[in-house]
């Protein structure tokens, strides 16, 4: 990716984000789909003595493409969706399943927690190719009236227990009647459990178990579709 094809504003974005961090494009292939993610490339300052299964609140999630976003976003690229399909990432951090959504369709909003993680989806995005992708600061403990979506996402959100709550919160009032929720997670994270027997009062809960097969360590990673009840 060539960072001087870039529209002028997402230029722009790029050399801020080149002066804060080590950056580069890494290319990701979903099938007919492909992407380019603007990531950091130096993660060592960032993650040093931090484990995301341990201890996860110190741990910048955002920084990595995690194999359960690679999971769903491999599951988003091959979906066939109707046109007007509206589509909200939480918790998005590099964005992978939105933008593959975008990219197979999907009208995408990504949202995260800090505005430089925004930053480099919208740098993402256009280097990908997709434009119907809005980015949107999320507070998930003081969200903004928003519209609603017919399909809501995440991978790799479920890191602290009460956040729980407010994320069902979020999700009650953004998801459209009849719309669905799908949540991907490294099998092995200790919160999936808790969150889910939280969310069946709510949800009717599907699950699949996909692996990811990598050089260092297959992952398996559970797909969860959640369905309002009623």
């Amino acid at each position: 990716m060539d960072p001087q094809t870039l529209p002028a504003v997402e230029q722009a974005l790029y050399q801020k984000l080149r002066n804060e961090y080590r950056v580069a494009f890494d290319p990701l292939e979903l099938g007919p789909v492909r992407l380019n993610l603007l990531k950091v490339t130096d993660l060592e300052p960032l993650l040093a003595g931090k484990d995301p299964l341990k201890d996860p609140s110190t741990f910048p999630f955002w920084v990595k493409l995690w194999e359960a976003a690679i999971v769903l976003a491999q599951y988003l690229a091959a979906q066939q969706f109707a046109p007007g399909t509206r589509l909200l990432e939480l918790g998005a951090g590099l964005g992978a399943p939105g933008l593959a959504a975008a990219a197979a369709g999907c009208s995408v909003t990504l949202t995260d927690y800090e505005e430089h993680i925004l930053e480099f989806e919208r740098v993402s995005a256009a280097a990908s190719g997709v434009t119907d992708v809005d980015c949107l600061l999320l507070d998930w403990l003081a969200p903004p009236p928003m519209e609603r979506f017919d399909i809501i996402v995440g991978a790799e959100i479920l890191f602290r227990e009460e956040f729980f709550a407010p994320l069902l919160q979020v999700m009650r009032g953004a998801l459209k009647p009849g719309g669905v929720v799908y949540l991907a997670h490294d099998i092995r994270r200790q919160s999936l459990r808790p969150f889910l027997e939280m969310a069946e009062a709510e949800y009717v809960i599907a699950a699949s178990k996909r692996t990811l097969r990598n050089l260092d360590e297959d992952r398996e990673i559970l797909l969860n579709r959640l369905t309002p009840r009623g």
